[in-house]
């Protein structure tokens, strides 16, 4: 008798960490190779070794944290409350009729509008400080959070629904065990696209008016034709999105391990 082979891998890839890591320094090399060269021009486009060199510098005079501080308390406090509205909107435009219709109205209306372009009048409205800058990563974080927490509540199979209405499952335990589950695989998945819009907004609002700030300090270097700092800069915004791609990756093992390998 002849045995069948398995064919229910389930559409399942397996992330490769060292392949990642492989890729990035294979990458590295080869930029490093090609301006060691001569194939480029390293006043315009800094090496690997240069631009090490200048963040090394800056860590030991210590200015790549008074920006970096800078940075990530915006990035944590525009992204916090952005994310903790949309959730609230998503979850309402999902579960209720009511503020289904008017609601989408108003987020499609509003949510093509580019968030960068909105950055001078933010500034009008709250000033040149802190608040012009958290209010535009809030703003631009939250429309991509809620389009994206009702889109994972229409995705929950409704028959799970109906099944726990015919038990007698009150409206409330619902919610908790079967709509917001079913729903956390969307909304994990928009925290990855609402960091990135986050990192880019901080970096243009910084640009706009900011002393202190990796955004800030990316345009300073770039006045200066500084490309080695520049490009440093660059490389500290890459890293923190790495960072929070890493961290939502250890949080979708943990709140989606139900659903298996």
């Amino acid at each position: 008798m002849t045995d069948v082979p398995f064919r229910a891998t389930g559409f399942a890839p397996r992330r490769v960490a060292w392949a990642s890591v492989a890729t990035l320094l294979g990458l590295l090399a080869l930029w490093q190779a090609a301006a060691s060269l001569g194939w480029l021009r390293t006043e315009f486009l800094s090496s690997p070794l240069l631009i090490g060199r200048a963040l090394a510098a800056l860590i030991q005079s210590g200015e790549l944290w008074q920006h970096l501080a800078a940075s990530l308390q915006r990035l944590a406090i525009g992204w916090t409350v952005g994310t903790v509205a949309g959730l609230a909107v998503g979850l309402a435009l999902g579960l209720f009729t009511l503020a289904r219709s008017p609601g989408m109205a108003v987020v499609s209306a509003l949510f093509p509008i580019p968030k960068i372009a909105l950055v001078p009048l933010f500034i009008i409205w709250f000033g040149i400080g802190e608040g012009s800058k958290i209010v535009t990563l809030a703003f631009g974080v939250f429309f991509p959070t809620v389009i994206n927490t009702m889109a994972g509540v229409d995705g929950v199979p409704r028959g799970l629904i109906r099944m726990a209405q015919s038990f007698g499952v009150p409206y409330g335990a619902i919610v908790r065990k079967i709509v917001l589950p079913g729903a956390a695989p969307a909304i994990l998945s928009g925290f990855r696209i609402t960091t990135s819009t986050a990192i880019i907004l901080l970096v243009a609002a910084e640009m706009i008016g900011a002393d202190r700030g990796i955004g800030a300090f990316v345009l300073q270097a770039g006045n200066l034709y500084d490309t080695d700092n520049l490009l440093a800069g660059i490389v500290v915004l890459s890293s923190i999105g790495l960072t929070i791609a890493w961290l939502l990756g250890q949080l979708e093992r943990r709140l989606l391990s139900w659903r298996g390998p």
